[in-house]
């Protein structure tokens, strides 16, 4: 029988503990996904936005939005990590490390860092580390997910469990590394839309972006087309009409950027994710569906060495049809897309 050349994923029993994958194909990051991507979510921190004001401030220009890069950099890893994924489950240990800008070119790789097979007998989860650089090798982003994946057959054996010690949360002396000594002095609160640095926020304070974004079949499609996400269950209507919704589910990165875009409104000088701590998608969304978004100010935290900016611990909740200003702030509530731990960083 002669074998298929086409690629039909990896199974779970594909894996193997210590496995590490070169993941095709490079992409060069244009300042035409940047405007797409501005189209997409509405982001608005100006860092990001103008390269005048970057530049003002230390940037060589205005660097890509985090997420699109974190997007690029997964998107990568589909084909050999998730293409046969029910489920992305959560990550950690997330962290930024170098800026990325128009024209430099973003590869990835993964190590397989954990494996533990479902009770069913018929899925896994599949834990892996993955790294993206640049194409000078610099790593601009470093951080382990975990997956669940079917088996290609239920009986087939696999190897022990294991379970990676993740971290809880990443370390102060990590933070900041994707941003160049600033020249806070010449930060334009007016322009940024804001006038609160890192002391106006306190550790406990509740902040309701009170804006809303209903998501549309084509545009979330067109987004994780955009990070050459090709798994199935955001494309396929074929192929998820015999699955658990019977409906295509919109990729969980879409869920983080509309929120992190939402955000904006009330974290207007925080203009940089450095790090993710954890994360889940807690339940999953579907076109039609109008995403808000809460944050909390879980922490601060001084960045050893750097006087120019401070980080803020944040946990961000994304709902689904629930404004929050109605919400009980509850991550166990029906209504709740995402929960999001993490670090950012603005002026002081």
């Amino acid at each position: 029988m002669t074998k298929t050349k086409s690629n039909i994923g990896n199974f779970f029993e594909d894996f193997s503990l210590g496995q590490v994958i070169r993941h095709a194909a490079p992409r060069t990051v244009t300042t035409g996904d940047v405007a797409v991507y501005t189209s997409l979510y509405l982001p608005r921190f100006a860092v990001q936005s103008s390269s005048a004001f970057a530049q003002a401030i230390g940037y060589e220009q205005a660097p890509v939005d985090d997420m699109l890069v974190f997007h690029f950099v997964l998107g990568k890893t589909v084909p050999d990590v998730s293409l046969n994924a029910l489920a992305n489950l959560g990550y950690a240990d997330f962290k930024f490390l170098a800026p990325v800008y128009p024209g430099d070119t973003l590869t990835a790789t993964s190590e397989v860092i954990g494996l533990k097979e479902n009770s069913n007998k018929k899925t896994g989860v599949v834990y892996v580390r993955s790294t993206g650089r640049n194409q000078r090798g610099e790593v601009v982003l470093d951080y382990a997910r975990w997956v669940m994946v079917k088996k290609r057959d239920p009986d087939a054996q696999v190897g022990p469990e294991v379970v990676p010690n993740l971290p809880k949360s990443v370390a102060p002396e990590d933070l900041g590394k994707a941003v160049p000594a600033l020249n806070v002095s010449a930060y334009d609160k007016v322009l940024a839309g804001s006038p609160y640095f890192w002391g106006d926020y306190e550790k406990g304070e509740k902040i309701d972006h009170i804006d809303g974004m209903t998501v549309e079949e084509a545009e979330h499609q067109l987004a994780t087309r955009l990070y050459q996400n090709n798994s199935k269950v955001h494309f396929n209507q074929y192929y998820e009409s015999q699955g658990r919704f019977g409906k295509r589910i919109i990729y969980g990165g879409h869920v983080i950027s509309l929120a992190r875009a939402l955000s904006f409104n009330g974290l207007e000088n925080v203009f940089h994710i450095t790090a993710v701590n954890g994360g889940r998608h807690v339940n999953p969304l579907f076109a039609g569906g109008t995403v808000f978004a809460w944050s909390e100010v879980l922490d601060k935290a001084e960045i050893p060495g750097r006087s120019d900016i401070g980080a803020l611990r944040l946990r961000l909740v994304a709902t689904k049809d629930k404004p929050c200003a109605e919400f009980p702030l509850d991550a166990a509530d029906a209504s709740v897309l995402l929960d999001l731990d993490y670090w950012a960083v603005l002026p002081r």
